[in-house]
């Protein structure tokens, strides 16, 4: 049986993190086939920034075979994407062109690249009442044995000391497995932005106790 370790992020774990958000990258479920090009094309995005810009509230899994998840906070939303705006996203444009053409025949890579480009800031209201956001993957070895809730309730626990009064989070429409995961947590639907593969259901959750109906431990 493997031994599983949930600790901070430290130097060294992006190879590890990126390839989790790659090997999950397709809904959920493998996106290696649609990455070969460019396996770091996700991680880049959403692993790479929160690692710099939030340590504090990034957490790693990992077992004897290496780093097999993480959970990722960013303590307010519209800092964080101000900073990323301005120090991240221009060196990924600088590096990785724009794709051209047709954008139905695209491939995954492209598309990401394309979000280098033009961004999604898209952040729920009410704001002031989820101004936190958070981001978690695990690979299929971690999965099912409880490391996911415990991850997510560490990351919303350091942001409840930081006097943050909530957070929320966005999970592709397609992925029905971990809507119904992030309800048991406690997380609430608050608005449906797109449709089908490009669909997001933006969720929320109090960090108050006693709200949503939900205990807080």
């Amino acid at each position: 049986m493997n031994d599983f370790t949930i600790r901070l992020a430290r130097a060294g774990d992006q190879p590890g993190a990126y390839h989790v958000c790659m090997k999950t990258g397709n809904f959920g479920k493998d996106g290696e086939p649609f990455y070969r090009e460019d396996p770091d094309a996700l991680g880049r995005i959403f692993v790479g920034p929160y690692l710099v810009y939030e340590p504090e509230l990034s957490l790693i899994l990992e077992d004897e075979q290496g780093v097999c998840g993480y959970a990722l906070g960013a303590f307010d939303s519209r800092q964080f994407f101000a900073r990323y705006e301005q120090e991240w996203r221009p060196k990924l444009c600088a590096q990785f062109p724009a794709p051209t053409g047709d954008p139905a025949s695209w491939t995954r890579v492209q598309t990401v690249h394309h979000w280098y480009h033009h961004p999604d800031y898209f952040m729920p209201e009410p704001y002031d009442a989820y101004p936190s956001h958070l981001h978690i993957d695990l690979l299929e070895r971690a999965q099912g044995r409880g490391f996911g809730r415990r991850m997510l309730e560490q990351v919303m626990d350091r942001l409840r000391e930081r006097g943050s009064p909530g957070a929320h989070l966005g999970v592709s429409m397609l992925n029905t497995t971990a809507f119904g995961f992030y309800q048991r947590l406690g997380f609430r639907e608050l608005i449906r932005v797109g449709e089908g593969s490009d669909g997001c259901i933006y969720m929320g959750k109090s960090l108050r106790g006693g709200e949503n109906g939900h205990r807080v431990e």
